[in-house]
């Protein structure tokens, strides 16, 4: 992080501390990425891992679509780290290797294979770009996630986008030698 004291458990206070531990013990297994800036606030940190344990591992959409939807977020962001930790996932996830270079790269003519990608794809892509989302889009993404589904697909893109802002305002860099399809 260049623009932040790099962080270890023994540099926090106890309020940090217990966050960090938290984490630590957690579904992700460790401490990186954005949470690293959002230590400084321990209360911050706190709340935000909390919303992001529901969104990553909890919410209805499907694991895959999650995935691709991390991937347009962090495409748009350019946001380095984001890219990094959710393409390997997205790929295991059955995301074609081809569409996740297509979206790394920001192409218009994505070759999706499935119908539900193309249906995430439209309504982040659109939600993105405008802040908003069209009633076809919409009403595609209802169809196929639900009412709930289209609200925590919402969520995701506000969540991720939260966490791609962290990461390019504090220059979290992913460890060399990634390299960012976008550059």
């Amino acid at each position: 992080m260049a623009r932040l004291a790099p962080k270890t458990r023994e540099t926090l206070d106890a309020a940090q501390q217990v966050v960090w531990d938290r984490i630590a013990s957690g579904a992700r297994g460790g401490v990186g990425g954005p949470f690293l800036p959002l230590l400084t606030s321990a209360e911050l940190c706190a709340r935000v891992e909390q919303v992001g344990v529901f969104i990553r591992y909890e919410c209805s959409v499907p694991m895959r679509l999650r995935e691709l939807a991390i991937l347009f977020v962090g495409q748009h962001w350019k946001a380095e780290y984001e890219w990094y930790a959710h393409a390997p996932i997205a790929a295991k996830q059955g995301v074609p290797e081809a569409v996740i270079a297509a979206i790394g790269g920001g192409a218009d003519d994505i070759p999706f294979d499935a119908e539900p990608d193309r249906v995430v794809a439209a309504f982040v892509q659109k939600l993105l770009r405008t802040g908003r989302v069209g009633d076809a889009a919409f009403d595609a993404a209802k169809a196929l996630l639900g009412e709930k589904g289209t609200v925590e697909l919402t969520g995701l893109v506000g969540y991720y986008s939260l966490l791609a802002m962290q990461l390019n305002v504090f220059q979290v860099a992913p460890p060399p030698p990634f390299e960012a399809p976008w550059k």
